[in-house]
């Protein structure tokens, strides 16, 4: 009897030892899904591949230029450059949206306070206006892009070049000379949300392309389609600008 008792102990202790095991195996194995599958969807991943800079883009002798429409921000918007190089850019994307629809739409705040806030004052130049900054134009685009847009603003330029040669165009921040100009055109704007460097100088254009000497672009206030210009001219003004440029996945 006393022998029964301890083979159904020692039976008793293996099952629980398998039981154990068994649900300690489980769990490894959702903590490694769980994990595997957060950040790495393909959604997820293809904005992370764009945010890399760790791709060398094949510059060098290469020649790309999109086609992508080119839209006139005058006379309706004197001060509408951002708009409708995002409108260029959204109609690039197969989405039909007008430049109108988008000025409409921006966020806004009054003339002197802060371009990062929305746009600055009055659009279609009847009264004074700036600008609006990468962060507001982003928004707006993923209204329509159903959060596809990116900001790569803070980037080195070798993100606008991977993003060309995935075929996807680039809204950029720069200034109407497409080159590094004097400090003497900027000021300081104190706006309820800080102190900003502002110029008047500041303009914005769709990126189509580049080669191994130019880089080209859709200028909404020019109206010139792939308008070329220097690349380490382009490239100085729009980081004097601080890097902002915005695209889509």
């Amino acid at each position: 009897m006393k022998k029964i008792a301890i083979l159904l102990f020692c039976i008793s202790l293996l099952v629980l030892s398998a039981y154990f095991s068994t649900g300690k195996q489980k769990d490894s194995s959702n903590s490694v899904k769980l994990v595997t599958s957060k950040g790495t969807t393909p959604k997820n991943q293809e904005k992370q591949d764009i945010l890399s800079e760790n791709k060398e883009a094949p510059v060098g002798s290469q020649s790309i230029v999109l086609e992508a429409p080119l839209i006139a921000q005058k006379p309706e918007l004197y001060n509408g450059c951002e708009v409708t190089s995002l409108a260029m850019m959204l109609q690039y994307a197969g989405l039909n949206v007008d430049k109108m629809t988008l000025a409409s739409k921006i966020k806004k705040v009054p003339f002197g306070q802060n371009p990062n806030d929305g746009f600055v004052g009055d659009i279609t130049g009847r009264n004074k206006g700036l600008a609006v900054y990468h962060g507001p134009i982003t928004e707006l685009a993923n209204q329509y892009l159903n959060g596809r847009a990116v900001d790569l603003t803070g980037s080195s330029f070798n993100v606008v070049y991977q993003q060309l040669n995935n075929k996807k165009p680039v809204l950029v921040i720069n200034n109407v000379h497409f080159n590094r100009i004097s400090e003497s055109y900027f000021e300081t704007w104190h706006t309820r949300t800080g102190d900003i460097k502002i110029t008047f100088k500041e303009h914005a254009v769709l990126v189509t392309g580049y080669d191994d000497q130019y880089i080209y672009f859709n200028d909404p206030l020019a109206v010139s389609k792939n308008r070329k210009v220097l690349k380490e001219e382009f490239i100085a003004g729009w980081e004097q600008m601080g890097k902002q440029s915005i695209s889509f996945y």
